[in-house]
């Protein structure tokens, strides 16, 4: 949750940055923002805790450490092509399949206990699943939607 704080502040700050510089609030470009610089954190930290993130993916998948790396390039990716607005509506577009799709590591790894920073099984597990990450897989998802596609 520490992440929606990123997003939350972010896009509070842009909207106040775009209200002093320009006049007026720019909600979709203060969206976007928020998102990117959410999206590009979590990209990063598939580099710093390449460990813990393998250990998300489902048993039966392999190469694990190649789609950790490859999922954090693409949200990187993700976060410059929502800032580009040519390419805005396809990245968001992408952007929630994505979601959709490693909500099923989220699972798996809340299944597990695995806490993807010490990459040992002492995380929170279910509870964290049903209180804290689908509210927040839901909030990603019409976030990336609303300023990325609708407002788009």
């Amino acid at each position: 949750m520490k992440l929606l704080v990123i997003l939350f502040a972010t896009f509070i700050l842009a909207l106040l940055g775009t209200f002093l510089f320009q006049g007026k609030p720019d909600y979709i470009f203060s969206g976007n923002l928020g998102m990117a610089v959410f999206i590009l954190f979590t990209g990063f930290s598939h580099f710093k805790f390449q460990k813990g993130m393998a250990m998300m993916i489902p048993d039966f998948i392999p190469a694990r450490m190649f789609w950790v790396y490859c999922t954090g390039v693409l949200e990187i990716a993700a976060g410059i092509g929502l800032m580009i607005p040519a390419i805005r509506e396809i990245t968001a577009i992408l952007l929630i399949i994505f979601y959709v799709l490693v909500f099923i590591a989220n699972i798996n790894s809340s299944r597990k206990k695995i806490n993807i920073f010490k990459a040992d099984y002492t995380g929170p597990g279910m509870k964290y699943l049903y209180t804290q990450r689908i509210p927040m897989q839901i909030i990603l998802i019409v976030w990336t939607w609303y300023f990325g596609i609708y407002l788009h």
